[in-house]
C-alpha cells in the first residue's frame, strides 16, 4: 500500500520537498488550466479527494523547504488560508452570539412591559 505525505507526522520536515510536495504547489501554480472542477482536476492529478489534498497542501506550505522553493506562491496560499480561518471565526462567533445584543435571555426584564401586555380584555398596569 502506498504512504501518502499526508499520512506521516504533521510535524513540518527539515529536507527538502518531495516529487508529491513540488506536484502539489505545481497544482496550485496552475489548477485553472485544467479542464473542469478543481476537485476534479484534484482527483485526476492526485488520486485523492478534495479533503486529503488541502490537508496535504495546508501541511507543504508550513514546511521552509516549500517557502524556499516557491516564496510567492506559499506566502500566497498561507494569506489566503489565514483570511479563511477569520472568516469562519467571525461567522462561528457571530452564530453563537445572542440576538438582540443584551447578552442574555430573549425574554424581557421584569417590570418591562411589552406589546402583548396591551391585549383587548388585559388590564393596563
Amino acid at each position: 500500500m502506498e504512504n501518502y505525505a499526508w499520512e506521516q507526522d504533521a510535524a513540518p520536515s527539515a529536507g527538502p520537498l518531495g516529487e508529491r510536495e513540488r506536484g502539489v504547489l505545481q497544482f496550485e501554480r496552475q489548477w485553472w488550466r485544467h479542464a473542469g472542477a478543481k476537485e476534479e482536476a484534484i482527483r485526476r492529478e492526485f488520486g485523492v479527494g478534495p479533503t486529503a489534498y488541502y490537508q496535504l497542501l495546508s501541511r507543504v506550505i508550513d514546511e521552509p523547504a516549500a517557502l524556499a522553493y516557491d516564496p510567492m506562491l506559499v506566502k500566497r496560499l498561507q494569506r489566503q488560508r489565514a483570511s479563511r480561518r477569520r472568516r469562519r471565526s467571525r461567522a462561528m462567533t457571530t452564530a453563537q452570539a445572542p440576538l438582540g445584543g443584551r447578552g442574555g435571555s430573549e425574554l424581557p426584564q421584569h417590570g418591562t412591559r411589552t406589546q402583548g401586555d396591551n391585549l383587548p380584555g388585559k388590564p393596563f398596569g
